[in-house]
């Protein structure tokens, strides 16, 4: 009973997280060049059980068979479809509609890259983030307005990008410029998660709550038994 206990407490804490990535993806559907991001997970190896029940004087080895004790969370991925693009008219809005990602320096000089182009100038005339982080063109230098030449960097493997939030990432790997990158002004790339499917892993997330609930109910009735009434035997 108790390592049913710890079962439904790693369990729950698996749902947990999926629950509070799921309500991130939700909660950035709007935000620009923002890519969903999932989990997934494992079943553990089978272990084999036994007791020693068996026989007259209860002391003979029994096999009980095979149980699979719980699941695990193996780690994350970034959803690569590509958002939508919506048209703003705006000037200082760009859009990669291939590969690639916009390259900027942030404060403490480490580059970054976003697929949002929701840009501003700044009083050099230089393209910036909304945060304020300076948009690099091919040459590595800030990008200025009327020479749109940025700097897409590519990656042969997007899953090996780290998320560090508001759509921007960093790498250990070396990406490569893109050549001939299709970046269209007055545009934006919307987010790419899908409301339905989000809302879908929702409400599973929440069934599977409940099941835990129930179980975690059953363990509790059964251990209240054993403690209260076998006891008096």
């Amino acid at each position: 009973m108790i390592r049913a206990l710890d079962t439904l407490r790693k369990s729950v804490d698996i749902l947990q997280k999926r629950q509070e990535n799921v309500s991130g993806n939700i909660a950035n559907v709007n935000t620009t060049g923002y890519r969903a991001k999932h989990l997934f997970q494992s079943t553990l190896k089978e272990v084999q059980l036994h007791n020693y029940q068996g026989g007259p004087n209860a002391n003979q080895r029994t096999e009980v068979g095979g149980f699979t004790f719980e699941n695990q969370l193996d780690g994350s991925y970034l959803d690569e479809t590509k958002g939508a693009l919506h048209q703003t008219g705006r000037a200082t809005d760009f859009a990669v509609s291939n590969d690639g990602y916009f390259t900027v320096r942030m404060p403490s000089g480490q580059e970054a890259y976003t697929r949002n182009g929701n840009f501003n100038l700044n009083d050099q005339n230089q393209y910036v983030t909304q945060e304020g982080y300076t948009v690099l063109n091919t040459a590595g230098q800030p990008a200025t307005a009327g020479n749109n030449n940025f700097q897409i960097t590519a990656f042969d493997d997007q899953q090996g990008l780290q998320d560090i939030g508001n759509t921007y990432f960093t790498s250990n790997a070396q990406g490569r410029t893109l050549q001939g990158a299709d970046v269209r002004q007055g545009y934006l790339e919307q987010s790419n998660v899908s409301t339905a499917d989000e809302m879908v892993s929702l409400i599973q997330t929440g069934r599977e709550f409940e099941a835990n609930q129930k179980i975690l109910n059953s363990n509790n009735e059964t251990l209240n038994k054993a403690v209260n009434e076998l006891g008096k035997i």
